[in-house]
């Protein structure tokens, strides 16, 4: 393939998701490497967090070169592998470990040649074209490439922090770029998982943009899927591919929140300090957020109560991300309270 690569397990990275530190993740990676080379004989690097040298934090800059360079890049001192010999495998070739933040894979599809795709490529990336031509977006790389299989080409990006760049930005400046080189743009493609807050960020940016009301995260998802178009390529399943419902639907315990009301009260009026009154304070004010949200929605939308839809338009989202926050409460008390217990 086109894609860069140095090894036959190109790139091992450790990522905190949730109840983990950068530093633990750092830990993980450095006894991963020290033990896959001690296991297989083979040159491992590290990288992002957990490098020991600022030239080798980015990945980009290990991979310089790729398999194709590595029995001469070996031989030189200042790329001598972290863990492992410096000598060249090619059954193997070598890997590169290491902790960084989530990731995003995503690619942009485009009626066009690879060529095209790639000067794209080269305006969006924060590399850009080199140091004295840099590219418009901040932790961004990014290849132009083509798919034989599709038959259309790609932009093909990574997003190194999605709070610095986020997906609708790549998305939307890929799209003006194309616009001005008269390219079709056919929808884009995530390529493995995705943090729940990336598609949710971009669902209030289209939601301003166009000045929808939509408040349910389900209905900002296939938003998201809509506008990106996400299933150009194949179909969109947000519960395979976005990590915090994969993490959820693999959690035997749902959390007092996922009990029935009754086994809630019950729980609360056990032989135990959790859940306690925070959790129970927590319910009683998502329960009156809701009743706000509820007036609201049964005002809104109706055509004798036509004249207040503006009104409505600014007073039910509040109601609606309180009853949400407090319900994410609920559980969150409880479990504070055993921790410090």
């Amino acid at each position: 393939g086109e894609h860069p690569r140095m090894g036959a397990l190109d790139v091992c990275p450790f990522v905190p998701v949730r109840n983990v530190s950068m530093e633990e993740c750092v830990t993980c990676a450095h006894i991963f490497g020290q033990r896959l080379a001690a296991e297989l004989n083979v040159p491992v690097y590290l990288y992002g967090a957990a490098a020991r040298d600022e030239s080798r934090k980015a990945l980009p800059s290990i991979r310089a070169g790729e398999y194709e360079a590595l029995p001469e890049k070996l031989a030189k001192p200042e790329w001598s592998p972290d863990f492992g010999p410096a000598t060249f495998v090619p059954r193997w070739g070598a890997t590169v470990t290491g902790a960084r933040t989530f990731l995003i894979a995503y690619n942009i599809n485009l009626l066009c040649t690879k060529e095209l795709a790639h000067r794209i490529a080269l305006n969006i990336r924060e590399q850009g074209r080199g140091p004295d031509q840099p590219g418009r977006l901040k932790k961004v790389q990014g290849i132009g490439w083509y798919l034989e299989e599709e038959n259309m080409a790609q932009v093909s990006t990574n997003l190194l922090d999605f709070e610095t760049t986020p997906l609708h930005t790549v998305y939307e400046e890929i799209c003006r770029d194309a616009q001005e080189l008269n390219l079709p743009v056919v929808g884009s493609q995530l390529v493995g998982l995705i943090p729940k807050k990336a598609m949710l960020d971009a669902a209030e940016f289209y939601i301003k943009k166009e000045k929808l009301f939509i408040l349910e995260e389900e209905q900002k998802i296939r938003l998201v899927v809509n506008r990106l178009g996400l299933d150009s390529l194949s179909p969109f399943h947000p519960r395979e591919r976005i990590i915090e419902y994969l993490v959820e639907a693999g959690e035997v315990d749902g959390g007092l929140v996922a009990k029935s009301l009754g086994a809630f009260v019950r729980a609360v009026g056990a032989r135990s300090a959790a859940p306690g009154g925070g959790s129970v304070s927590a319910a009683a004010g998502a329960l009156g957020a809701a009743l706000g949200s509820m007036v609201g929605l049964m005002s809104y939308g109706k055509r004798q109560f036509e004249d207040l839809d503006p009104i409505m338009r600014k007073l039910i989202p509040p109601f609606h991300q309180a009853m949400e926050e407090l319900v994410a409460m609920v559980d969150a008390d409880s479990c504070a309270f055993s921790s410090y217990m």
